[in-house]
């Protein structure tokens, strides 16, 4: 597995190029933008969603899908919400013995969907996995340590994909547990918005601790009904990326949930933004998989009915406090 191809160069696509380059793979990497794949080309930088950064200049950059997909792994690393689209574009030039890794965090909002869910429908001759974990863009195309998960069914290639794409500053942990490790990192953006706007709102530290803490109660009642294991979640990509994005500016997520906290509208955040906040579309998805699993998620739908429902932050937050009082193991 010498060859990697990466549909996406948004901020996170970019800095996974750079770190599977630092590990001696061949690394191709697809943008959509013509003007974008110009500029890496001659610059070395992602001027638009890394700017700053100086990028391997063995990393060849283009606009043909065709020509990326013609590698022995490929991560696909789009936004959730265009994730199904770009897998029809691009599955008829897939291999059957091609691994496909998802490295998109989030719920399909129209189906209500994993993303694993979306690609075995989409492309279910393909062996999909999952990578994930707590990670900033940024610090990884810098070249700073991190850790993260991959979610794999076969044992055995998972083993080989870790050796492909493991280096001295990335190392990989392996799972079975496709479905727990995809909760963990879409849930997490939306507890993290809970968390930023008590940051916003200068609640405190022990209210943003709570916070996680229930966080990870939510995530880990519905993985359970969905059949994953309690125990994903306590590696990197639950309780790992969790506390990362839960605890830092740099989290889109955090951020908006802070701006809303001291009283910016969504519509003025969202403006200013060229990056999508996958814990808005998230948070909207995630109620309908709650209620269908019936499952209680009070902080979830905290957040939901403030980006959705206009209701304002201070009376959610009264709300939450006034809940009954439960057992922990509730």
């Amino acid at each position: 597995m010498q060859t990697v191809g990466i549909i996406g160069a948004g901020a996170w696509g970019t800095a996974l190029a750079q770190v599977i380059r630092a590990a001696g793979r061949d690394v191709t990497l697809w943008a959509r933008e013509a003007e974008l794949v110009s500029h890496m080309q001659k610059n070395h930088e992602n001027n638009q969603f890394l700017p700053g950064i100086k990028i391997d200049s063995a990393i060849k950059v283009s606009d043909s899908i065709s020509e990326v997909t013609n590698s022995d792994i490929l991560l696909i690393v789009v936004p959730a919400q265009h994730l199904r689209a770009t897998l029809q574009s691009m599955k008829s030039s897939l291999r059957k013995d091609q691994p496909v890794l998802i490295c998109s965090k989030g719920i399909e909002m129209e189906s209500g969907l994993l993303m694993s869910q979306v690609a075995e429908q989409e492309i279910p001759n393909s062996p999909i996995g999952v990578l994930t974990g707590p990670t900033f863009a940024a610090e990884i195309a810098k070249g700073l340590p991190s850790a993260m998960t991959l979610a794999y069914k076969n044992a055995d290639q998972g083993k080989e994909i870790i050796d492909a794409l493991s280096s001295r500053n990335l190392r990989l942990y392996l799972t079975k547990d496709i479905i727990g490790a995809q909760l963990g990192g879409a849930i997490k953006n939306v507890v993290a918005i809970a968390c930023g706007a008590v940051h916003g709102l200068g609640l405190g530290e022990n209210a943003r601790a709570a916070l996680m803490t229930r966080g990870i109660a939510e995530i880990a009642r519905l993985a359970s009904a969905m059949g994953a294991k309690k125990e994903t979640l306590m590696g990197m990509c639950g309780f790992g990326d969790l506390v990362l994005t839960c605890s830092s500016m740099q989290s889109r997520n955090f951020s908006l949930g802070s701006h809303l906290g001291s009283g910016r509208s969504l519509e003025d955040i969202m403006s200013e933004r060229n990056a999508v906040t996958e814990g808005v579309h998230t948070s909207k998805a995630l109620m309908v998989m709650a209620k269908n699993h019936a499952i209680e998620m009070p902080i979830a739908q905290a957040v939901y009915e403030c980006l959705n429902e206009g209701a304002p932050i201070r009376d959610v937050v009264n709300k939450m406090l006034e809940r009954p009082l439960r057992p922990q193991a509730a």
